[in-house]
């Protein structure tokens, strides 16, 4: 559920995860910047990345981001063979990470990428500090969201 962007620079936005905010409680969002080769900068540049099934996992005090689909392009050189799902480092700030690290370790938080976008030219993941939705949780949500829907039709065809 990752949604491309065309190199517009009103959009910066190169990939969304849709089901996390279906599937979590997104209580904070940080900010990381990406640590990347030269062939994955030139596929976010075509918007070639998917970050359905990605997460983000604390290890050894650094973040890193597992699970996020680059698509190599075709034009990438020879001698490189290109791994579209390797496991990507993070970069925050410590405060950050010491943060983050606490709240998954002792508070049964758990770390959700949501949006992978572009800011001042450098590749940015927005990482969500979010808890798991039960099932009633999620009915619940989908209930309000629609009751808001038919209200704001009711209100439209009212003012007609």
């Amino acid at each position: 559920m990752s949604q491309a962007s065309k190199n517009t620079p009103g959009n910066s936005t190169i990939a969304r995860n849709k089901k996390a905010r279906h599937e979590f409680f997104v209580e904070q969002t940080f900010e990381a910047g990406l640590a990347l080769q030269g062939w994955e900068v030139k596929s976010l540049r075509a918007g070639r990345a998917q970050l359905t099934e990605s997460y983000v996992h604390i290890r050894n005090g650094e973040a890193w981001l597992l699970g996020a689909h680059i698509s190599p392009l075709t034009t990438a050189s020879t001698h490189i063979h290109p791994e579209p799902t390797r496991t990507r480092k993070l970069l925050l700030h410590r405060q950050q990470l010491d943060r983050l690290i606490g709240a998954v370790e002792r508070k049964g938080y758990t770390l959700v990428p949501l949006n992978l976008h572009w800011s001042k030219g450098k590749a940015k993941l927005d990482i969500g500090l979010a808890k798991g939705k039960k099932q009633h949780d999620k009915r619940a949500t989908q209930k309000e969201r629609d009751w808001k829907r038919q209200k704001a039709r009711i209100l439209k065809s009212s003012n007609l």
